[in-house]
């Protein structure tokens, strides 16, 4: 069985789709390939494939498109790296593909150097994706993150709801314990967007709201700590002290 990273791509015009497949052969990819919205759909989630290259516009789907195989993937695989692509006025697409969990978005025509470029910087990451943190204890305040649950149960009795994002965002850092995140890591890993000429108070308004929720927001927060000139770190254990940030 061969160990190079399997490529999925869907795309309904046989030239670019096999244009697409040659590159990334020639680039060390084994690959496969599907046409319709049907064939796409099952690929994605029968085939072991390691990336999706997925088209938004394809036939075959009954009044569906990429973005439901998009959310399909998404279901039944959590963690597969999805890299959508899209006709150069469809940015209503995009931002559509990108709420839904894409991981990053090729706008056509595209160069062969940028999508072997992206393919590769969107594997690279995908094993950070941490996925299997399902319980948080923080012994100091003898508070416990349910995330299966999405909820924070305090020593108290009393428990507090959080999002699906807040989940997500929580699970990351816990996962990353000890190391400093940066917003532009965090954009990308959590909310599968491209940070790249982005100005956002996103971040920074989600880790205001989880730590108050943690009760974690007095002057020298134990759980999320503010890095300096870095970005976010989870406490380990949940006790650290705060560098703040420039």
């Amino acid at each position: 069985m061969s160990n190079k990273p399997l490529v999925l791509v869907v795309e309904d015009d046989d030239a670019i789709r096999r244009a697409i497949v040659d590159a990334l052969s020639f680039d060390g990819y084994e690959t496969v390939e599907a046409a319709t919205v049907d064939d796409g759909m099952n690929a994605a989630v029968q085939s072991p494939c390691n990336l999706v290259l997925l088209d938004l516009v394809l036939p075959g789907g009954n009044g569906r498109n990429g973005l439901d195989i998009l959310q399909h993937a998404r279901r039944a695989r959590p963690t597969l790296p999805i890299i959508i692509l899209t006709a150069m006025g469809d940015e209503g697409d995009r931002v559509k593909g990108l709420k839904l969990g894409a991981d990053d978005y090729v706008v056509k025509p595209f160069s062969v150097k940028e999508l072997l470029a992206r393919v590769a910087a969107v594997l690279r990451r995908s094993p950070q994706r941490p996925m299997d943190v399902t319980e948080i204890d923080l012994p100091e305040s003898g508070a416990l993150i349910d995330l299966a649950r999405a909820e924070v149960r305090h020593a108290d009795g009393s428990r507090c709801d959080v999002s699906e994002k807040e989940v997500e965002l929580l699970r990351y850092l816990a996962t990353n314990g000890g190391r400093a995140i940066s917003r532009d890591e965090l954009l990308e890993n959590v909310w599968g967007m491209d940070p790249r000429g982005l100005s956002t108070r996103t971040i920074d308004m989600h880790v205001a709201r989880l730590r108050e929720k943690l009760r974690d927001n007095g002057d020298e927060p134990r759980v999320i700590l503010t890095v300096r000139g870095k970005g976010y770190m989870f406490g380990t254990n949940g006790n650290g002290q705060e560098q703040e940030t420039a």
